[in-house]
C-alpha cells in the first residue's frame, strides 16, 4: 500500500489569501492537495490578544488572527506542528488560546499542549492507506515557554514540547587554565561555587570546568565544540515514538531548530543530527526540520529521510498587525510608533537583515512516498517568496522551478552523501 507525503517549512502568516487566490496559488494548492499527508509548521500564535506578551519573544512577537488558520487550510494542509520559538510569545494564555482555535477547526497538530504530557504526545492522522503519527518539538525556545507536567497534586502548565541540549567546549590545557583565570577574575561561578560549598550541588567532575553557563572540558587532542541532546527530552521522545509505532503505521517527527555551530545558518548542530538519527533508529520514517529560515541539507539514514530544514513557506513578518510595549521600548521608540514604521526602522528600510539575504526567500516543498513502509521516492519542488516584491505581497509562496535553489540544496546535501538529480524544475533524490 502506498502513502504520499508533502512537507513545507515555516509559515509566518499575517495576511489572508485573496478570495480569488493569487497568481500561482491554484498550482501550489493542487500540488499539496494530491498528497495523503500534507504538513506545515505554524510559526505563529493564533488568537486575539488572549494571552499576555511574554518578557522575551522569538524575535517578533508572533500573533495573528485565528481566521488565518482557515487560509492555511485553503492550501490543503492537514497536519501541523505548533512547537517553535514563537509558541510562548504570548505566554501560557497564548498557547492555550492557539490550541483552542486550532481544535475548533478540527486540525490535527502536535508540539504544544496544556500540560507536558499533552505537548509531547503524538497526534494521529487517518489517511486511506495508513494511520500517520506526528510528534512535534523545538530546540529553539525561551525556558518560560516549556510545558509543565501534570503532577499528582499540582496541575500542569501550557507550553511547548522541548528539545534541550548541552554544549561542551573541549579545549587544550592552555585554554583550560584561561577559563579558570576568567572565572576567578569575573566571579562567574560564584553562585554555583556557593551551591557546592553548601552541599546542594556536586563538585565539578574532574577535567571539566564551567564559566557561568558555558561548559569546558580538558582535552589532549584537537579542540572542538560538542552539542548533546538532553537525556530527558531524548528519552521522552523515543518513548513516544515507541508508543506511536504501536498505534500507527507511520511515525513522523517535526523539529524546529535555529541553532548553528558557527555563523552559517545552513549548517546544523551535532545534537540535531544525533537526535534525528536516534528517532529514525527508534522507528520514525521521516524527520521534518524547520526553523533557521534557510534550507539545510537532506540525509538518507537507515531507510528514513531527514530534512534538516525546508526553509520558509509563508514569510510575512513585516505585516504583523501588533507588537507589544517591549518591542518599541527595546528599540528606544515611542509607544505611539506604528508597526510599519517599526519594521522600516528595524530593517533600515529594507537594507539589512532578512530583507537582503537571498537564501531566506527560497525554499522547497518536499514530497515522498512510502510503499509497505519503504521509502520509494523523494521529490523536491522549489518555492520562491518574492524577496524583491513590495511589502504588501512579499512572503507569498509560489512554485518557482528555480534550478539555482535545487543546486544550492544539492550542495548542502553532499556532506550527507545525498545526491539530487535536477530535471524540469524539480529535484529527485537518488535512493540507494
Amino acid at each position: 500500500m502506498k502513502t504520499s507525503f508533502i512537507a513545507t517549512g515555516d509559515s509566518f502568516i499575517t495576511r489572508h489569501v485573496a478570495e480569488e487566490g493569487y497568481d500561482g496559488f491554484e498550482e501550489l494548492k493542487a500540488l499539496i492537495s494530491r498528497h495523503d499527508v500534507r504538513f506545515a509548521n505554524l510559526e505563529m500564535t493564533f488568537h486575539r490578544s488572549e494571552g499576555y506578551p511574554a518578557a522575551s519573544s522569538g524575535g517578533t512577537w508572533a500573533m495573528t488572527d485565528p481566521s488565518m488558520l482557515d487560509d492555511m487550510l485553503r492550501y490543503g494542509f492537514n497536519l501541523f506542528n505548533t512547537a517553535n520559538n514563537h509558541s510562548g510569545d504570548y505566554g501560557q494564555g497564548g498557547v492555550s488560546a492557539t490550541i483552542r482555535h486550532v481544535e475548533e477547526r478540527g486540525m490535527t497538530f502536535a508540539g504544544t499542549g496544556n500540560t507536558l504530557q499533552e505537548a509531547s504526545a503524538a497526534c494521529y492522522l487517518e489517511t486511506p492507506n495508513a494511520r500517520v503519527a506526528l510528534i512535534g518539538l523545538t530546540s529553539s525556545l525561551d525556558p518560560a515557554a516549556i510545558a509543565g507536567g501534570q503532577g499528582s497534586t499540582v496541575g500542569g502548565r501550557p507550553g511547548l514540547n522541548p528539545l534541550r541540549f548541552r554544549t561542551v567546549h573541549h579545549v587544550n590545557a592552555e585554554h583550560f587554565e584561561m577559563v579558570k583565570d576568567l572565572a576567578r577574575v569575573t566571579k562567574a561561578n560564584a553562585k554555583e561555587d556557593y551551591s557546592i560549598k553548601t552541599g546542594y550541588s556536586l563538585p565539578y567532575p574532574e577535567g571539566t570546568f564551567p564559566l557561568g553557563k558555558l561548559n569546558f572540558a580538558l582535552t589532549d587532542g584537537p579542540e572542538w565544540n560538542e552539542t548533546i541532546p538532553d537525556k530527558r527530552d531524548m528519552k521522552r521522545t523515543l518513548d513516544e515514538i515507541a508508543e506511536a509505532k504501536r498505534q500507527a503505521d507511520v511515525v513522523l517527527v517535526s523539529v524546529h531548530s535555529h541553532e548553528m555551530p558557527g555563523d552559517d545558518p545552513a549548517v546544523c548542530c551535532e545534537f540535531l543530527e544525533t537526535f534525528a538519527h536516534e528517532c529514525i533508529d527508534a522507528g520514525a520514517t521521516a524527520i521534518i526540520g524547520h526553523g533557521p529560515h534557510v534550507l539545510r541539507g537532506i540525509e538518507l539514514y537507515h531507510g528514513g529521510v531527514i530534512f534538516y530544514s525546508l526553509g520558509n513557506f509563508i514569510f510575512q513578518t513585516e505585516t504583523v498587525a501588533k507588537q507589544p510595549f517591549d518591542a518599541f521600548y527595546g528599540k528606544g521608540l515611542p509607544q505611539e510608533t506604528k508597526v510599519g514604521a517599526y519594521m522600516d526602522m528595524r530593517s533600515k528600510n529594507g537594507t539589512r537583515g532578512y530583507a537582503v539575504q537571498e537564501d531566506i526567500w527560497r525554499a522547497v516543498a518536499a514530497s515522498w512516498e512510502l510503499e509497505d513502509g519503504k521509502l520509494t521516492g523523494v521529490t523536491l519542488y522549489p518555492i520562491t517568496l518574492g524577496q524583491h516584491e513590495r511589502r504588501s505581497v512579499k512572503g507569498i509562496p509560489k512554485l518557482s522551478r528555480d534550478r539555482a535553489t535545487l543546486e544550492h540544496l544539492a550542495r548542502l546535501s553532499e556532506p550527507y552523501g545525498t545526491k539530487i538529480e535536477i530535471e524540469d524544475g524539480v529535484g529527485r533524490i537518488v535512493l540507494p
